[in-house]
């Protein structure tokens, strides 16, 4: 049992939790009649395999009566079953019998093989409270690409396609570089070269004119902050020479302390201490309080 055990979960060993294999049932495929479809009737994820059918149901025919019931499925990508299983009820069986069958699908059959499902009656008789259920094992990792955890999951690699480097753009190529890159005849040098020195000539000539307008609008400045300046000095001294100082004493000495102490002390206040006795019971009444019932 132990040897088992770990020969099932070899092959498992690196998945994740949400990456192993998990098994799930359907529910009654024949709720509604003899015949159903299986989109109706499984999850459709990737990986689904089917292992296995499990059906019961109750035979109603008469005793002297041979009967013969399907449980089958059709082969989706193909003519024929792919799977079918057959109960035979010969003359002699009584009718009312009950059957329940597991048919395990060895090796599993993918989902997509499976069309649409079926009772199928061969003889006088009829099946009651049919019950056809089918038990599923879904491989998560059925396409390794499904996720990064899956074994055999390989990195995406993006293709890069291949370039003639001869269709490429090559700038040299280019008429309009052509021109641009072109030899300019000499002549219309030198005739740059002189318009150049001409404007520079030009600039210079306005700057040493915009220098002497600054230098006297400065001049002009500082004499009218001099002149300004000596104005109020002179009004300054006029004031001063108007004026007439007289010297004179102003007498000073020590001012002494008047008021005496006689006994030099200084009584309590009796009123303020019957006021901090009577807080400091009243303070203990409020404390007392609080220990009452």
């Amino acid at each position: 049992m132990l040897l088992a055990v770990l020969v099932f979960s070899l092959p498992y060993y690196s998945y994740s939790n949400d990456l192993r294999p998990y098994h799930g049932s359907s529910t009654n495929a024949a709720a509604n009649g003899n015949t159903w479809a299986m989109e109706n009737i499984l999850p459709n994820p990737p990986g689904l395999e089917i292992n296995g059918v499990i059906y019961n149901y109750v035979i109603d025919k008469n005793v002297d009566d041979s009967v013969k019931v399907h449980i089958q499925n059709e082969n989706a990508n193909g003519t024929g079953y792919v799977f079918r299983e057959t109960d035979e009820w010969k003359s002699g069986s009584l009718g009312g019998t009950e059957i329940k069958k597991a048919v395990p699908i060895v090796p599993n059959i993918p989902r997509s093989a499976f069309g649409e499902g079926s009772i199928d009656i061969e003889g006088p008789g009829s099946v009651l409270d049919p019950n056809v259920v089918y038990t599923y094992r879904v491989d998560p990792c059925f396409d390794p690409q499904f996720d990064p955890g899956c074994p055999g999951y390989k990195p995406f690699i993006p293709e890069i396609p291949e370039v003639d480097p001869n269709s490429l753009y090559n700038a040299l190529e280019d008429e309009a570089v052509k021109i641009a890159t072109a030899e300019t005849k000499s002549e219309l040098y030198e005739k740059d070269d002189e318009q150049v020195e001409s404007k520079e000539n030009e600039e210079d000539k306005e700057k040493i004119r915009l220098e002497k307008t600054l230098s006297a609008v400065d001049n002009s400045e500082l004499f009218v902050n001099a002149f300004v300046q000596s104005r109020i000095l002179t009004q300054i001294n006029d004031a001063i020479q108007m004026k007439k100082y007289y010297a004179a004493n102003i007498s000073g000495g020590v001012y002494k302390e008047t008021q005496s102490l006689f006994d030099k002390k200084i009584d309590d206040n009796k009123r303020g201490l019957r006021n901090g006795l009577a807080q400091q019971l009243l303070h203990e009444k409020m404390i007392g309080m609080q220990y009452e019932k």
